[in-house]
């Protein structure tokens, strides 16, 4: 079987046209222990925000799963025409890494795919997952879409596109020997090219502090535009964050683009630390997710939240950049652009 590179597929960056945003409804009380009920306010605001511009399809258990679902989209004051549920059941909330991969080809009679790529909780750190690791294939089978199926652990939130055959992504996390051991660098930069459809691979190294995904890279670098990255700044010295991301920045302005162009790079800080139950979080306002109208942005009640709203905002002329709290919700380990996976429209 040909790789859906061979067959014009990539996959868009997320600022192009979206035809939904995929969620898993959060209930794993493990994940969140302590603030389970904390997160929905934040939670359905993000998705009141999606569905001003766009479709919100969410994987629920069962029918009790959604009639709780609808009860904190009612309170919320969302239009229920714009949200689809779907009974696909999951172990956990975090779509961004266990939903479908939807690649495009305009041109070809199917013009959409998708590609489940292997899940294991990142490196097995939060078993079971055999839930979450069927989703792409349930989704594909419920919209008779082909789905293809590398056989590798990849994850959402490691990889980051411009849409134009570049790939952004950490050696942190996607040469981490608990995702796949056995594979060299070149043997994983071809199952990106074959199954991503892209042409470039480009690599920092380091992930934040308190990241258990051992580096995503949806928490520190993020292109804005073809030729344009957001990269998060430690501003203190002091911190443990400082010297990761500034040899981040360092590989980022050594890189070229495939037409050879440097990057354009803009640079974001950091929230303050937050610490919870002695647990450094890995909050960051790169983790700022993209929808057709707007671009949603964490916020932690610092007084850094406004300066990242702007920043973000001098990116995005064509959208309303809006900040939603949390504070909450990072408990998780995780925000919005993990929560969330889009489906792209072609």
């Amino acid at each position: 079987m040909k790789t859906p590179k061979e067959y014009g597929y990539y996959f868009p960056a997320e600022f192009a046209p979206h035809e939904a945003t995929w969620l898993s409804w959060p209930h794993k009380e493990a994940s969140w222990p302590g603030k389970m009920d904390a997160i929905y306010p934040s939670y359905c605001q993000f998705i009141k925000y999606l569905t001003l511009s766009e479709k919100v399809r969410i994987n629920v258990s069962n029918d009790a799963m959604k009639i709780v679902a609808i009860r904190h989209l009612k309170k919320a004051g969302i239009a229920l025409d714009m949200v689809e549920f779907f009974m696909h059941p999951t172990n956990d909330a975090w779509c961004r890494d266990h939903g479908p991969a939807f690649l495009i080809n305009p041109a070809a009679k199917i013009k959409k795919v998708i590609v489940d790529w292997n899940y294991n909780a990142w490196g097995n750190k939060y078993p079971p997952f055999d839930l979450d690791d069927v989703i792409p294939t349930l989704i594909g089978n419920h919209f008779s879409i082909p789905v293809y199926n590398p056989g590798i652990v990849m994850e959402g939130g490691s990889v980051e596109f411009n849409g134009k055959g570049s790939l952004l992504s950490s050696t942190a996390c996607l040469l981490n020997p608990n995702r796949n051991p056995a594979l060299s660098v070149s043997q994983v930069e071809n199952y990106l090219y074959d199954y991503y459809g892209v042409e470039q691979v480009l690599w920092v190294n380091e992930g934040i502090v308190g990241d258990d995904t051992d580096g995503h890279i949806d928490d520190t670098v993020r292109f804005v535009n073809e030729d344009t990255v957001i990269t998060v700044i430690e501003e203190n010295m002091q911190d443990a964050n400082y010297a990761l991301l500034q040899s981040n920045l360092k590989q980022l302005k050594a890189m070229r683009l495939l037409n050879g162009k440097q990057l354009n790079i803009i640079e974001l800080p950091m929230p303050d630390e937050i610490i919870y139950e002695n647990q450094r979080l890995p909050a960051s306002y790169a983790n700022f997710y993209i929808s057709n109208g707007h671009v949603i942005v964490p916020t932690f009640r610092s007084p850094k939240d406004e300066k990242a709203i702007q920043v973000i905002a001098a990116c995005f002329p064509g959208r309303e950049v809006v900040g939603i709290d949390s504070t909450d919700i990072i408990w998780g380990l995780g925000s919005f652009h993990c929560l969330s996976q889009q489906e792209p429209s072609v």
